[in-house]
């Protein structure tokens, strides 16, 4: 199957051996974003949404999705974390609010943190999704990429629009 590295001999699906890599100190950055209409953005600022604290929850979300990244994306491996952070900060735009949300995984590890970060990512948009879904169907999610990541043998990478 040539350099696809998720396929065995029999071109079936498997997960990625990394045995013999060495352990590394790794970390990631990821970004994503809801947009939200001019209430959404009041009603979260002023803690007026009646499931709770959005962003306390999405954060909390967050730290948990990137925890249960190996249970939702099938060839990813399981890590032992050793941190993880989200940030949240607001734009003013033609067309509503946008929530940036800004997550960072590390770990130290044989394979990188990437999918964690990015999943922690997106759980958080999902669950400002969720409890806010009662007064605007039309938000927005994304997009959401990865900013940077450091460690392991392909070095350090840094998104060119950051």
């Amino acid at each position: 199957m040539g350099n696809l590295t998720h396929m065995n001999e029999q071109g079936r699906v498997k997960m990625v051996d990394v045995t013999a890599k060495p352990e590394t100190s790794r970390t990631a950055r990821a970004k994503s974003s809801v947009l939200v209409s001019k209430e959404v953005y009041e009603q979260i600022t002023n803690f007026k949404i009646k499931k709770g604290d959005v962003l306390a929850v999405a954060q909390v979300a967050g730290i948990m999705g990137a925890k249960k990244t190996a249970d939702v994306i099938p060839m990813c491996h399981p890590l032992p974390l050793t941190g993880v952070d989200i940030s949240f900060s607001w734009q003013k735009r033609e067309d509503g609010y946008r929530l940036d949300i800004e997550t960072t995984a590390k770990t130290k590890g044989q394979t990188g943190v990437e999918m964690e970060a990015l999943t922690a990512a997106s759980v958080c948009a999902l669950t400002v999704y969720d409890m806010c879904k009662a007064l605007d169907k039309g938000m927005v999610i994304g997009p959401t990429y990865l900013i940077e990541k450091t460690g392991g043998k392909s070095g350090h990478f840094i998104r060119q629009e950051e």
